[in-house]
């Protein structure tokens, strides 16, 4: 296990606006970057983290939060309600952070890494997180959905 360099958009919006693949098949590479990726999201102190964040075009994501630790391998967003506004940041925009609003309860399907599905419902930071990573997968940051950007004192 060990951390990777995360992609910054200031080095490589290019590259974070990309699409990811799906996971055809869960391998000893795919098992490895879901490890290295936890470190890496752990070391970095987020909450959550997109594999495009890590150079990989892959649809893969872990979130951490009070309520656990979750990998999801293909994503797809299957419920939304409600609504929620505050601060949302992003590893690959160190510094920025930004009012958003996202639904305050998500559903979520996705494979773990035993290649079982499984669905996840989150709410509040858990919510908005599924949301912000699984955007990152089709090349959408936080910022494009941004009603405006936050200033020191209002962190």
């Amino acid at each position: 296990m060990g951390v990777i360099q995360i992609v910054k958009e200031a080095d490589n919006e290019e590259f974070l606006r990309k699409k990811s693949r799906e996971v055809s098949e869960i391998t000893p590479r795919i098992i490895t970057l879901l490890d290295d990726m936890i470190d890496t999201m752990r070391n970095a102190n987020g909450c959550g983290l997109a594999a495009v964040q890590v150079g990989v075009l892959r649809r893969i994501v872990v979130i951490e939060t009070e309520e656990g630790l979750f990998e999801l391998i293909n994503p797809v967003i299957i419920k939304k309600s409600g609504c929620q506004e505050g601060a949302e940041g992003c590893l690959s925009l160190p510094g920025k952070w930004g009012l958003t609003k996202r639904p305050s309860k998500v559903t979520v399907r996705a494979m773990d890494r035993n290649g079982d599905t499984f669905e996840l419902t989150g709410e509040g930071l858990l919510a908005k997180a599924i949301c912000h990573e699984v955007d990152h997968l089709d090349g959408i940051l936080y910022t494009d959905k941004v009603i405006r950007m936050l200033g020191e004192d209002e962190i």
